[in-house]
């Protein structure tokens, strides 16, 4: 079974980890929502408080195959401050195992130099932050183990291309008519 990790950090965009962690489980994947902070409830950027299924473990998360960055501030810069999950950000790229951002997040990526020479994407008016990166306004944008993706409204968009990678194409269209995705 493929494994994923949503990393929550205070003031995370609350759909923008929600959106991947229900429709990678609707896809058999075992995704978990992994604490940043000394406890598993963690609160977004619109107050909303959700509770993580683990709190942030090395060893456990090398495990998985996916590494996912909701965005939101201040969310974002407590991602791009956490010192644990730069180490497995840094790892996984060397590995080329898979790391995802979604809105401001891709900024963590720009921020600890793996974006240079590659193709992304970011929430408008953030592009300076992808530090190196070649920068393009699609809703999902997929260089190689490398997923960015640019707001809230991608979110569905942004799940269903992580389906795809982690499951196969047959498997995200099944998840798109089951959840009638237009």
């Amino acid at each position: 079974m493929k494994k994923a990790s949503i990393f929550l950090a205070e003031g995370f965009e609350e759909i923008e980890a929600v959106t991947p962690l229900d429709l990678l489980r609707r896809a058999g994947v075992d995704a978990k929502f992994v604490s940043l902070t000394e406890k598993k409830e963690v609160t977004g950027a619109h107050h909303i408080t959700y509770t993580a299924d683990m709190l942030f473990d090395k060893q456990e998360i090398a495990k998985t195959d996916m590494l996912i960055l909701p965005g939101g501030m201040p969310g974002s810069q407590h991602l791009q401050e956490h010192e644990g999950l730069k180490e497995m950000i840094l790892s996984f790229h060397e590995k080329e195992k898979f790391i995802c951002a979604i809105c401001a997040a891709p900024m963590v990526l720009g921020y600890h130099g793996i974006l240079k020479g590659r193709k992304a994407t970011i929430y408008p008016g953030m592009e300076e932050r992808l530090m190196g990166a070649d920068v393009v306004k699609e809703p999902v944008c997929k260089d190689g183990h490398i997923i960015t993706s640019r707001a809230p409204g991608t979110a569905m968009a942004f799940a269903l291309e992580l389906i795809a990678t982690l499951c196969g194409n047959d498997v995200k269209e099944q998840i798109k008519s089951d959840i009638v995705y237009l």
